[in-house]
Order: C-alpha cells, then sequence, then structure tokens
C-alpha cells in the first residue's frame, strides 16, 4: 500500500473515531469501539509499519543516517513518506488514547459534553493542549470530590 494512501486512511479512521468521542452517545459500546477499532487499529498499523521499516521488509525511512538520538536523524526519519506516515500515525494513536482517557474522566466528573466538546477538539488538534486544559479544568472538581486514600499495605 503506498504511504499516501495509508496516510489518508488512518486520518478517516482517526477522524471517524473522533466524532463517534465527541458527537456519540457515551455508551461503553461506542466507547469501546473507540478505543478498540480507533486506538487498538491505529496503533496496529503504527507497529506493523515501524517494524516493516525498521526490519527492512517495507521500504522505508532515512536511509542509514535515521535515528532517534540527534535532530538530524529524526529529520531523517521524517524526510520519508514513511516516516511521515508512521509518526502521523504515533500522533493520531496517542491523541485518540488521551482523548478518551478526558472524555471517561470527564464524565465520571460530572462536566457536561458541552464542556468537553472543546477540550477534546482542541485535543484533536494540538494534542498536549487540549490534555493541559483539561489538566487545569478538572483540579478544583477533582479535589473537591477527593482522591481514595493510599493503602499502606
Amino acid at each position: 500500500m503506498p504511504w499516501d494512501v495509508l496516510f489518508s486512511a488512518v486520518n478517516i479512521l482517526a477522524l471517524l473515531a473522533w466524532i463517534a468521542l465527541i458527537a456519540g452517545p457515551r455508551h461503553p459500546t461506542v466507547l469501546s469501539m473507540v478505543l478498540y477499532f480507533g486506538v487498538g487499529i491505529l496503533c496496529l498499523v503504527y507497529a506493523v509499519a515501524l517494524l516493516g521499516v525498521v526490519t527492512g521488509l517495507i521500504p522505508g525511512a532515512g536511509g542509514g543516517s535515521a535515528n532517534f538520538t540527534s535532530i538530524e536523524g529524526v529529520r531523517a526519519i521524517f524526510a520519508s513518506d514513511a516516516g511521515v506516515t508512521i509518526g502521523w500515525t504515533h500522533y493520531l494513536a496517542f491523541d485518540l488514547f488521551v482523548g478518551l482517557w478526558i472524555a471517561k474522566d470527564a464524565d465520571s466528573k460530572a462536566f457536561h459534553r458541552l464542556l468537553q466538546a472543546p477540550i477534546l477538539l482542541a485535543t484533536l488538534m494540538a494534542g498536549p493542549l487540549g490534555l493541559a486544559v483539561w489538566l487545569l479544568v478538572r483540579e478544583h472538581k477533582a479535589r473537591e470530590i477527593g482522591r481514595p486514600p493510599v493503602s499502606s499495605k
């Protein structure tokens, strides 16, 4: 499969999962579908593509200069369609997982879905920004609800 086709496919999958998460009912079946058919498939695509490129089974990224120990090495990885697609799939999987955690956490703390929506959209568009906003918004309610005591066992 050409990298541009895979790139489009993971984008569509992630977008459908985000739509279900933001606009769909928070029924356990929907949340499980977001987790297993959204996050899970993105993780599987990432793992197969990464292992395929690293082992040489799939033509890949960066040639001999690709590595994670220098900015030049990382740049070499992202200089190819394979590297961009694999890296983007990584972002999509983790941001969706974080969005799912935010949604479940917000539901458990009785935050209205209208408050959750912009935070989830921020997480979709800029993962760490959305997470940072959620951590700030949830703090007061988390303290109000209280945290379970730590067991000494």
